[in-house]
């Protein structure tokens, strides 16, 4: 499978090794399996000693095959155990993402058959993952009052799980959108040195929904909205084949529990992360696909 990184060696510079700790390098081995390998680099200068450590804590996994969750997590509780920092322990699992963190998002909208024009969200969930941990960090999470539509459908109740009860009395779009900027705001996302990106599972969340209702509602749309990162093209990317059925065939390809029920904004969120984590432990570097608006 072709998972994006070069055939031969690709340094990374990570968080470890801009403290001085050491360089890890990917590396194929004959069988084409991608590795992990510390390499001592007079630019790291990572102490012979300490080098001598990790190979003693890890032994023979140090150049297990990167890509298999089971050694990437036996491998950072061995480090930690052994006092090594976070940052190290973390570095032997995940290459170096480009940004700090992503924004993972996923609504769910007022729908019928036939679809019902305009649509409106009515789940507004997102997931903060650190991106060199890939771990959730932090949840934005609510529920949006519809104003053209205000009844749901019995179709919409059945495919979301979102009853009546769920989103009257709910905040309207241009006061959720508000708590959504004080949030980011909060969790220090807005801050220029602080590189993120949201990712979705297809362009339509924030290609479509979001500035049609936006449009529609008369309200702007934020600039941190109009980059993204479509998670079944990096999927494709990953994996050399597209993933007709979403969520369901990327869990599938990957050998995942699906979690929670399907077209569940926050649980289709938390698919999202766990896939990305999984792509990660792979070696695959996540890059935005979305269009300059």
């Amino acid at each position: 499978m072709h998972w994006g990184f070069p055939a031969l060696t690709e340094p990374s510079a990570s968080p470890a090794a801009s403290l001085g700790i050491f360089e890890v390098r990917r590396v194929l081995d004959a069988s084409g399996c991608s590795m992990l390998a510390p390499l001592q680099t007079g630019a790291a200068r990572f102490s012979s000693y300490l080098l001598s450590r990790a190979r003693k804590v890890l032994g023979s996994h140090l150049f297990s095959p990167c890509g298999v969750p089971e050694f990437c997590s036996i491998s950072t509780r061995k480090l930690a155990a052994h006092g090594f920092g976070a940052s190290m322990a973390a570095m032997v699992s995940f290459p170096p993402q480009r940004y700090h963190y992503f924004l993972v998002l996923d609504f769910e909208a007022t729908c019928d058959k036939p679809q019902i024009h305009p649509q409106e969200i009515i789940e507004f969930p997102i997931l903060k993952l650190n991106g060199r941990t890939m771990e959730i960090e932090s949840t934005f999470h609510m529920y949006v009052q519809p104003v053209v539509h205000p009844q749901l459908t019995p179709f919409c109740t059945e495919l979301t799980g979102i009853i009546q009860a769920m989103v009257d009395g709910q905040p309207s779009l241009q006061q959720v959108l508000e708590r959504v900027d004080e949030w980011m705001a909060k969790e220090g996302l807005l801050d220029p040195n602080v590189k993120s990106i949201f990712v979705t599972c297809g362009d339509w969340d924030l290609k479509v929904m979001l500035p049609g209702q936006c449009q529609y509602l008369g309200l702007p749309v934020a600039d941190y909205f109009k980059q993204w990162i479509n998670l079944k093209k990096a999927y494709s990317f990953a994996m050399g084949c597209w993933p007709k059925n979403g969520l369901l065939d990327m869990n599938k390809g990957l050998s995942l529990q699906h979690i929670g029920r399907p077209h569940s904004g926050i649980d289709d969120c938390k698919n999202i992360a766990n896939i990305m984590k999984t792509l990660a432990y792979r070696g695959f570097i996540f890059k935005q696909t979305s269009k300059p608006f």
